[in-house]
């Protein structure tokens, strides 16, 4: 029975693969910090809305046999909107992901200098940071083989280190169980949250993963018998990414101190307080949350610039690789001599932040259409969440550009 299910999770897994990234550790780590346990309802809320969307983008994927952006290509009539939308979807997706993915690399690279130290190489002026060429040449390897299986099993495999790393961590910290309830179930709104409930939001529920996991299930499944594997692979793996999450701010709740500015501080914090194995398992879940975000990142901006360029093929074509290689060396480039592209970033935040409700939009319209999915559109219930899920994405919308903009 177990060999059974371990054979049908997979697109799920790489979906919390992506969500899990630096990012998201370094936001959860300042929620926990910052509030306590108070912001857990905030991680719950976004995980059931990562699910609800998540399930209709791999309900998409399985029926149509389509990834979300070549759905965009066909759906999409009007010659203006349709050029609209699809520039609006590459520029967020593939320069934002270009952009993110430094970060990615550098989570990795704190990580392992968390447990390892720091290594640096000195070649002229620069510092060149060895441990990013080291997740770097991981990622490369990685995504060249261009076997699906192969990458699935590695990427599980390191989701399920990530996942026990994080909550052996919170487990050490020795949590009060009532206060943890009290956070998830009893909404609070302590005083300056409202940018970091936006900001647990906005990690989690990610546009790039609703292309991503469209584009996954039809390498994982051909026939819609499969949907019910689809769907118990979405809860379980993405319920077990939001576990993660809340890991991590109860593990930040514990530190007393409030100067702590990313993971790789959380480590040295903890260290004192419940021993070295809490350093090691943090850094760990770090280096694991980096290189499985490396690696999705990429993957993901390639299959949305073959479904919205058209391009045939699958994970070895040269334009396939050529997206996902221009990527990864940006990345591992950046990161390596340490320069962060900020205004690229602030570009890709406002660029992904337009098109959150966007496509969260447009996949509640087009889960609806009999004529692409017959008898597998959405039901009223399903519609209903959408509808209020799509109208938090635009609240998060005008919250995280005007704070890019420097307006609040």
């Amino acid at each position: 029975m177990i060999k059974k299910w371990f054979q049908n999770i997979g697109p799920g897994a790489l979906v919390s693969a992506a969500f899990i990234g630096p990012g998201t550790v370094t936001i959860c780590t300042l929620a926990g910090v910052n509030f306590g346990v108070n912001l857990l309802w905030a991680m719950l809320l976004s995980v059931m809305a990562t699910i609800v969307l998540q399930e209709m983008a791999a309900r998409l994927g399985i029926v149509s046999q389509k990834g979300l952006s070549e759905v965009i290509r066909s759906e999409i009539k009007h010659p203006f909107v349709k050029q609209l939308v699809t520039l609006l979807i590459l520029s967020a997706i593939v320069v934002g992901n270009a952009s993110y993915e430094a970060g990615n690399i550098s989570g990795g690279m704190l990580g392992l200098e968390t447990v390892f130290g720091d290594v640096t190489m000195d070649v002229g002026s620069f510092s060149i940071h060895t441990m990013s060429l080291l997740i770097g040449l991981i990622a490369f390897v990685l995504l060249y083989i261009g076997n699906y299986k192969f990458l699935e099993k590695v990427l599980i495999t390191l989701v399920i280190l990530m996942s026990l790393s994080f909550l052996v961590t919170a487990f050490l910290t020795k949590p009060d169980v009532l206060e943890i309830l009290k956070g998830l179930f009893v909404p609070k709104f302590p005083e300056k949250s409202i940018l970091m409930i936006v900001g647990l939001i906005g990690t989690t529920v990610v546009p790039y993963n609703l292309f991503l996991h469209a584009a996954l299930v039809k390498e994982k499944w051909k026939t819609k018998t499969d949907l019910k594997h689809a769907r118990k692979d979405t809860i379980i793996a993405i319920g077990l990414g939001g576990l993660v999450s809340m890991a991590i701010i109860i593990s930040a709740a514990a530190i007393p101190s409030k100067e702590v500015a990313n993971a790789a501080d959380l480590a040295k914090s903890l260290a004192p307080l419940y021993g070295n194995f809490s350093t090691y398992f943090l850094g760990l879940g770090l280096f694991a949350a980096g290189i499985t975000s490396a690696i999705t990142a990429p993957l993901a901006a390639a299959y949305v610039a073959k479904g919205c360029l058209g391009w045939q093929g699958g994970l070895k074509s040269k334009q396939f690789r050529m997206v996902w290689m221009v990527i990864l060396f940006l990345g591992v480039g950046f990161s390596s001599i340490g320069i962060k592209p900020i205004e690229i970033i602030k570009f890709a935040q406002v660029a992904n932040g337009v098109l959150l409700p966007v496509v969260a939009g447009f996949l509640l319209w087009i889960m609806n259409k009999k004529a692409l999915l017959g008898t597998f559109v959405n039901s009223k219930f399903q519609n209903a969440i959408g509808i209020v899920i799509v109208a938090a994405t635009l609240f998060l919308v005008l919250k995280s550009i005007l704070k890019v903009l420097n307006f609040i």
